[in-house]
């Protein structure tokens, strides 16, 4: 797929994703709140991780919804079993309980608590954050020297959240693009680091089933 191609298709799908979000108002979300999920076609996880991923964000989502009600608004998302948390919780406690909630989710390897007291976010900030996450991505596929699909990108704020399976050269060269991004107030990198070699066998191993 050409590069004109795939930003057509990534912007049509965070729009619709802008129309699903805003017309439900769900106060704890998962997979990385309102756009993830759109570029997963030579993600360097594991089959199997990524499907633990998927579980962590459910379960841990639901779990926090039960012990947090609908003061709470946070963003539970998984990248090979390490878990970022954002968004919005009623009281300071709830920060670090939410994050113990987390950790003993199953398959569960080691969380980021970004999470903040205040009120949940309007809907006008989520559609902004969602924008701004939409054009991170398209940025990323306009660069001819990453794999944009490595990366996974979040949003709250105006603050950009990067996680992959990168080099330190990924790691940078990403930031410095997110960086670019108009309305980005700060860059945040959760990231996993592989050597160059690493990177290289991974491009050579087959698919992983």
């Amino acid at each position: 797929m050409k590069v004109r191609s795939k930003r057509v298709v990534l912007m049509s799908l965070a729009a619709a994703t802008l129309v699903a979000s805003l017309s439900a108002c769900v106060p704890l979300v998962v997979g990385g709140g309102f756009a993830s999920g759109v570029m997963v076609a030579m993600d360097r996880r594991t089959s199997g991780a990524q499907l633990e991923d998927q579980g962590i964000e459910l379960r841990g989502a639901n779990r926090l919804k039960e012990a947090l009600g609908e003061n709470a608004r946070v963003n539970v998302t998984s990248y090979n079993r390490q878990v970022l948390l954002t968004g919005e919780v009623a009281r300071t406690e709830d920060i670090q309980r939410a994050e113990q909630i987390v950790a003993k989710v199953e398959n569960v390897n080691s969380v980021v608590n970004d999470l903040a007291v205040g009120i949940p976010a309007a809907l006008t900030q989520r559609s902004t954050d969602l924008l701004i996450t939409s054009k991170v991505k398209a940025s990323l596929i306009d660069a001819k020297d990453l794999q944009a699909s490595a990366f996974k990108v979040l949003t709250e704020r105006n603050v950009v959240y990067l996680m992959g399976r990168v080099t330190p050269r990924e790691a940078n060269r990403a930031t410095e693009i997110a960086r670019g991004v108009k309305d980005v107030a700060k860059v945040v990198r959760v990231f996993e680091t592989l050597t160059e070699e690493e990177l290289a066998r991974l491009g050579q191993q087959p698919p992983a089933k």
